[in-house]
């Protein structure tokens, strides 16, 4: 049976598929009437593309034995009638894994193996490298080899306390950590793999789904990447905790640092309800019980009382394999799946609906404005043209008089903009002068040799922090130098409406604050990590350089796509009003030739309208055509049922 989580998924997948068919209507559309150039081409197929690998994040997020990997089982992988993912007690995956579909590659398990770590190489570098990663090919038909290449995840490995803490998973010098399984006097068992990567073939995971599985050992302090920047990136975090512990102090800390204000949305699960069952209690004392306890979680981390779920996903997983639909509806997972479905799914559909529309939004009404205008032009020739019939030559040449005056104060119009469009042009250059790929690299470089210096902790997060000031002052002087530009932009579309009486349009949007943004998320996560004791008090070379590496990247990454994005923007940004003076300009050119003809032989009269009436027709299927590919492109066509 489908649940609403896979069904309205599902919709959303067809949903984005509908949104990118209208962008690639628009392509084909602009391409046919002689619109498209190289820039704007690239542009849009990018942007369709991009929409076709779209992927929505769902990270599960806990200390150690909190029932992630049972929750996962249950919700995505009960049809194999057992637990494909290891969450026995003792057997527990040690490696994040990232759970997805490829449809172009056959399903695997790809394993990072621990040693990667000695590198400076980050995870999603290495994705790009198949020949570092161990891969096992998944037997779809055949539950137990598929269940016994996924216990790959739980396997340890034997080292030295020495190259433990070689490889950063000693973080305090000591054997007994969070990152190692256990130690006997010399030796320590840690995870065998650094990263797992999983190709499933599940309906949820085919519509675009991603599952990400942090492990119960806490992978969280040694690998910055999963706390800089996959579980920031995320679109949802499920937050797990044991119904009978309620919100412990470590469960606290890892909220505090990982989640509280540092993802987008987030839901806090109350696992294993079924601990609270007692034959010697009425339903009414445990409900009352259970009520108190999601009151509590709420207050505690500061949540809606709606995004406090209490489940068993245990029981979930047996009422599941069992086809139990009474044990099904006590175990209350259908509650976490519904506010999925009618939470999460639909704000990732406004998100994506909002991104494309800035996109080409704007260039896309400017087309519709601009055929709708012809229309009407044509519309007005057509009636002054029956005006004139059985008129003399005489009111055919006032009518030539009136249009070369309209085409005088178009000059005007074509002057004054490239006049606006030269000022544009320059302010954008200063901008982009200041994102010069030198300027950051010699930041970069300065930065990474007083890191390389420093030979303690202390002075690593010195370095780290005057880092992020530096980024947060070029942050600030760009944003200043966007929102002039913007602001002018804006202006001379607004003087080309009031003062030469263009129709109402916007300029394409430009939002640089998301990457501003996501620096000042860095900035919050170096404070928070150079605040923490533990790494103030503890000889962490390690464990902070690869942070400050994974750091520095992002941040690199941030300004790049700054940049990347102000300069599509300001080639697109009077792109709109300059495809209304071209076409204005050859609406002018044609009446002006066709009154002239008509002027010289009115006998052209008849000519000239069955001419204009045949542009009309089509002028008129090209409207029909847009506003088909403005409900699409809007996400506002009829969806799928």
């Amino acid at each position: 049976m489908t649940s609403p989580l896979e069904h309205l998924v599902a919709r959303y997948s067809q949903w984005r598929e509908q949104l990118r068919s209208g962008i690639e209507d628009f392509h084909a559309w602009l391409d046919a009437h002689g619109h498209v150039d190289i820039q704007r081409s690239l542009r849009l197929y990018e942007l369709a593309e991009s929409l076709r690998s779209d992927r929505m994040v769902l990270a599960f997020l806990a200390e150690f034995s909190r029932g992630k990997t049972e929750l996962i089982n249950a919700i995505f992988f009960s049809d194999y009638q057992r637990r494909l993912l290891p969450s026995d007690v003792g057997r527990t995956t040690m490696c994040p894994a990232e759970i997805f579909h490829d449809g172009a590659e056959e399903p695997y398990i790809r394993l990072l193996p621990i040693e990667t770590r000695r590198s400076d190489e980050t995870i999603s570098a290495l994705k790009y490298r198949p020949i570092e990663w161990v891969k096992i090919k998944l037997q779809m038909d055949n539950p137990e080899e598929l269940q016994k290449a996924l216990s790959a995840l739980t396997e340890c490995k034997s080292v030295s306390l020495e190259e433990a803490d070689a490889l950063g998973l000693l973080p305090e010098g000591g054997a007994f950590t969070s990152t190692v399984a256990s130690a006997r006097l010399s030796r320590v068992e840690i995870p065998a793999w650094r990263h797992a990567l999983i190709n499933f073939p599940h309906p949820l995971l085919k519509s675009g789904l991603v599952i990400l599985d942090t492990p119960g050992l806490n992978a969280l302090g040694t690998e910055p990447e999963l706390t800089v920047s996959m579980i920031p990136n995320a679109h949802a975090v499920l937050f797990l905790l044991a119904v009978d512990t309620g919100v412990t102090k470590s469960d606290l800390d890892v909220w505090n640092q990982f989640v509280r204000g540092r993802v987008a949305r987030s839901i806090a699960v109350l696992n294993k309800i079924d601990l609270m069952w007692d034959e010697l209690k009425s339903d009414a004392q445990i409900e009352v019980n259970l009520q108190r306890q999601i009151d509590e979680t709420a207050d505690i981390l500061e949540l809606p009382r709606g995004h406090v779920i209490a489940l068993s996903a245990q029981k979930a997983l047996v009422a599941r394999v069992r086809k139990d639909p009474a044990l099904l509806q006590k175990s209350r997972i259908a509650e976490l799946e519904r506010v999925l479905a009618e939470e999460i799914v639909p704000a990732k559909q406004a998100i994506l609906r909002a991104s494309v529309q800035r996109d080409i939004g704007a260039i896309l009404d400017a087309s519709f404005e601009g055929v709708r205008s012809a229309h009407g032009a044509i519309v007005d020739e057509l009636r002054e043209l029956s005006q004139l019939s059985g008129k003399n030559r005489e009111l055919a040449k006032l009518m030539l008089a009136r249009l070369e005056q309209d085409k005088v104060a178009y000059q005007r119009n074509l002057d004054s903009f490239r006049a606006n469009y030269g000022t544009v042009l320059r302010q954008g250059h200063e901008l982009l002068a200041s994102l010069d790929d030198s300027e950051l690299e010699t930041l970069m470089s300065d930065s990474r040799k007083i890191i390389e210096a420093s030979w303690t902790t202390n002075g690593l997060m010195r370095s780290m922090r005057a880092l992020f000031d530096q980024f947060e002052q070029r942050s600030n002087r760009l944003i200043g130098f966007s929102s002039q530009t913007s602001e002018f932009v804006q202006g001379v579309y607004q003087l080309f409406h009031e003062k030469h009486r263009f129709p109402k349009l916007s300029p394409p949007a430009l939002n640089l604050e998301k990457h501003f943004l996501r620096v000042a998320q860095l900035k919050t996560a170096t404070q928070n990590f150079c605040a923490d004791p533990v790494n103030i008090m503890n000889p962490k070379f390690l464990v902070v350089r690869k942070f400050y590496d994974q750091l520095a990247s992002e941040a690199r990454w941030a300004f790049l796509r700054v940049r990347t994005d102000f300069e599509a923007w300001l080639g697109s940004s009077l792109v709109p009003l300059s495809n209304q003076l071209r076409e204005h300009h050859k609406l002018l050119e044609r009446r002006v030739e066709g009154i002239r003809k008509i002027s010289d032989d009115v006998g052209a009269l008849q000519e000239r309208a069955k001419s204009l009436e045949g542009q009309r027709e089509t002028l008129a299927r090209q409207l029909d055509e847009l506003l088909v590919i403005k409900s699409k492109v809007a996400g506002t066509a009829a969806e799928p049922s």
